[in-house]
Formats: C-alpha cells, structure tokens, sequence
C-alpha cells in the first residue's frame, strides 16, 4: 500500500506528458537471455563461449536463463497486464536450424497477438550458430537465407520487423577487446566484422522486402561522446570514439558512405556493398542507455561499465562526474537521449526515417525499485523533449521485460520490470517490481 501511494502521488504531481495517438509502447528482450530450452536448438557462438571458464563473472550460462521457451503464456500474460501494444523479442537463428524450432516462435506469436500485443522480431541479437564467423562475408549471404525462411512462416502475422540489434557492440567487445562471444581480441582489425554485419543488414532488408513486408528497421546503440576536456588531445579522442561507435554504423544505412577514411579500410567492392546497405528502411532502431565521456588515452588498462579497455586504443573512457549511476556503473543522464536525438535529426536530416526507441533502460537491484522509475521517468521525459523540438519518434520499448542472463556479467545484473527468482529454477518464479506498475499507470494514463 504505501509503495503504491507513492508512485500514485509522483504521477498525480507531476504526470508524463501526453504521446500522439498510436505512439508505439513495448518492452524488450533477446532470446538467448530468457529462453533457455539449450537442447531445443543448435549451438550459438555463446554457448561456446560461456564455456571457457572465466568468460562469464558469475560463471553462469543461459542453459535455462528465464526458461521463456516453456513459460511464454505467463510472459505474455505480464505483458498483456503491463499493457504495451507492442513485444520486441529476438528469434534465435540457432532454435530455427533446429528441426521444428520456428514452431516455438510460431506459438509465441499466436499468443501475442491473441493478447493484442504486437510482435516486433529482431532477427539477429548475437547469438550467432557455432560454424559461422562475422570475419567471413558468406555469413551475411547466410542471415538472408534465414531470414528469408523465417519471413515466410511470420510474415502472415507480424508487420514490424527488426534486422539486426546493436553491431556496434557484437563488433567491439565480441571481436575487438573479446570480453563478449565469441571472444575474439582483434582490435581495430575487426571492422570487416562491422562491414560483414552492415551488409547481412541490407541483405536482410531486401529478404523481408521479397517477402512482403512494409515495416522493416535496424536497432542500432547510440550515444552522445562528451570530450574530457576542451584540450586537442581530448577533442580527437572523442571524435575518433564517436566515430567508431556511432557514425561508423549509421552513416553507410543512412548516407550510403563510410566516414572518410574508413571505407578503404573494409573488405570487398565497398560501393557496391554500400548500395545494398543503404537499402530505404521505414524506422530507424535506436537503443540508448548513456552518454560517453572520453579523452586522451592514458597509457593503461580501464576497466569501465564491465568492460576493460586495453591501453593500445587511441582513446580511453572516463567517468561522467556529478550524476546518479545504475548498479552496472552507468551514468543516469536522461538529458543525454534529447542530445543524441535532436543530433541525429541535425546530422541526417531528411536521409533520417522516423525514429523508434528500441531499447532504453538501467540495471537495479530490488523489488521495489525506485530508482528504476526514476530512471524512466526522466527518459520518457526527455524524449517527449526531442518530440516538441521537431524530432520524428514512433514509438518507446523499455529493456527489458524481465530480469535475464545478462551476457559476460551472467545473472548479477536485473535489467527486468520483472523480477525472476533465479535461485530455484524449477519455480523461476517472476515478480512484477514497483517499476512494473508506475510503467502499467503510465500507460493507461496515455491511453
């Protein structure tokens, strides 16, 4: 009674602006973080990876993870409670080379839709099958086969399709520093891996495409860069960091270019690969979780936000000063989402399409989670912000629904509005937090 009162009395002060009618509201998850069922599917690059003993901190692996495969009417039931229209899950491309695997998500997407929430797939979420490498360029004529195969068993019934989530970071800490799957430590000779997956990207657009569908994105990560300083040093640092992780895989799906001195550097007949990943997309996926502030390097190793930066690079990631951080060490800078927004309308312009918020959330212990409201609260806040001044944004999809294995930190970090018991996993009971029902009050107050 008393945390109820006081979400009631936050939302009766100071109450979330209103959305345009048909704003998209969802949450989302991936399937290799919550479905569990390992011996359902074939192997994924992850399986592989968590085990090599210390890949993953608490040394856990995702065999059983949230065991969505065999409780999906319970997880569709919170979400029907929670009253999102909209349920990005990813489709497991190891589960569909399994005989019969499309069957599970053929079961899942009756059931959302049953509920009337609408299923929004991402095709690839990094769970890549064990025989197949990023390094190689048939992986992505691979991904548009499969692609192909699930576009024709879904295509009845799903209209919102996502491509692939986050290449950025699959290409960064998977292939370059090696602390993700499958754990290569290539440095800046992994940016064939960027260009292999930007490509299997555009091939996959043109797959949907053949196939019918209308309504076809990319989730990309993105965040502001903040220089350490005013100093050159600095100032380049930053600029090299923004480049990498964010006009490096925006800029070829949006501009048809890499940024100058980057394409020379990709593997193939680059003008000819950049007309098939800048193939026209209906959204534009952006998953947003913090600024980065960054200077010079420092001549050592940084460990930041779990992951450790070798010395080598040309740049080294400090500390965002004087804001609230999550459990995982993440700044909390709402702000930071009108930045990169309102940036990347003044960047693309008319090049950009409407926006899609695909992943925004903040790792929290705790039922009763507070700061998690608080946390999305001041971003849903700040992205109505981006909307007044002119930004085109169609929709808001909270990461995640329920608390999962969270790839090398393993289960110590709950990203989920749902609590799972993760200590008895014949029950894996689930537990709807605080922030479970301020989001439900949200929406019903949005309509």
């Amino acid at each position: 009674m008393i945390r109820r009162m006081a979400i009631d009395e936050r939302g009766a002060t100071n109450p979330i602006p209103q959305f345009p009618a048909g704003f998209l509201w969802g949450v989302s998850t991936s399937a290799h973080q919550i479905e569990g069922a390992v011996d359902e599917r074939e192997r994924s690059v992850w399986d592989a990876f968590t085990a090599e003993p210390g890949s993953v901190k608490d040394g856990s692996t995702a065999e059983v993870a949230c065991d969505h495969y065999h409780r999906y009417p319970e997880d569709v039931a919170l979400l029907a409670g929670l009253g999102v229209t909209a349920y990005r899950f990813s489709v497991s491309w190891p589960r569909v080379n399994a005989p019969n695997g499309l069957d599970f998500y053929d079961r899942l997407v009756d059931e959302l839709c049953a509920a009337g929430v609408q299923p929004v797939p991402t095709l690839f979420h990094w769970d890549l099958p064990v025989g197949l490498d990023w390094l190689d360029r048939d992986t992505a004529d691979r991904l548009a086969e499969y692609v192909s195969v699930v576009a024709e068993r879904l295509g009845d019934r799903v209209r919102k399709w996502i491509t692939l989530n986050e290449p950025a970071e699959h290409t960064l800490l998977g292939h370059a520093l090696g602390t993700h799957a499958p754990g290569k430590r290539l440095l800046f000779d992994a940016l064939p891996v960027a260009h292999h997956q930007l490509l299997a990207h555009g091939q996959a657009v043109r797959a949907l495409r053949a196939a019918g569908a209308t309504d076809v994105g990319i989730a990309n990560s993105h965040g502001p860069t903040w220089p350490a300083s005013r100093e050159q040093a600095d100032l380049e640092a930053a600029d090299f960091y923004d480049l990498l992780l964010n006009r490096l895989f925006a800029d070829p799906l949006l501009l048809g270019a890499y940024p100058d001195g980057i394409g020379e550097l990709m593997p193939g007949d680059v003008s000819a690969d950049l007309k098939v990943i800048s193939e026209p997309l209906d959204f534009y996926g952006v998953n947003y979780y913090a600024p980065t502030r960054v200077g010079a390097p420092q001549g050592t190793e940084i460990e930041f936000g779990g992951v450790t930066m070798p010395a080598e690079l040309p740049f080294s990631v400090r500390q965002v000063e004087g804001v609230p951080t999550t459990d995982f060490g993440w700044p909390v800078v709402p702000e930071g989402l009108t930045e990169l927004l309102t940036g990347l309308r003044e960047r693309y312009g008319d090049r950009l399409p409407p926006i899609v918020i695909t992943e925004n959330g903040c790792s929290y212990e705790g039922v009763d989670d507070q700061e998690r409201i608080a946390y999305l609260d001041g971003h849903i806040r700040a992205l109505h912000r981006a909307m007044e001044a002119g930004v085109d944004v169609r929709g808001y999809f909270v990461w995640s629904l329920l608390d999962n294995f969270e790839w090398a930190e393993g289960y110590a970090r709950r990203f989920g509005l749902v609590h799972v018991d993760f200590d008895d996993v014949t029950t894996l009971t689930r537990t709807p937090k605080a922030s479970y029902g301020w989001l439900r009050d949200v929406l019903r107050a949005q309509g």
